[in-house]
């Protein structure tokens, strides 16, 4: 048995100037509401979610990018919104969102 039901990271990589990063599409911000996300609807915790920061996840040109395991899905979002669906659909139903998928 996993000690989450999701593990997710989110790529939080910061390039220097001028290279295209996930961070550069706010996704530090869009983690850190993620979490706060999870924590509010009580989803966080051991037999839940819990959502991590990562290093260079080497998807860039799909960027930004989070990963979900066990399941290994990767998803791209670009708005709190995209984040709220992927919470709701995949965390709370199970239910893979395939239109944000990479």
């Amino acid at each position: 048995m996993n000690y989450f039901k999701h593990h997710v990271f989110f790529c939080c990589n910061q390039r220097e100037a001028g290279k295209d990063c996930c961070n550069n599409h706010g996704a530090t911000e869009l983690r850190n509401y993620a979490k706060d996300k999870v924590k509010a609807l009580k989803l966080n915790g051991p037999g839940k979610v819990r959502i991590n920061s990562a290093g260079c996840l080497d998807r860039c040109d799909n960027g930004p990018v989070m990963v979900v395991y066990p399941e290994g899905v990767w998803y791209t979002y670009v708005d709190k919104a995209d984040i709220d669906e992927i919470v709701e659909e995949h965390f709370q139903h199970g239910r893979v969102v395939e239109r944000l998928k990479v």
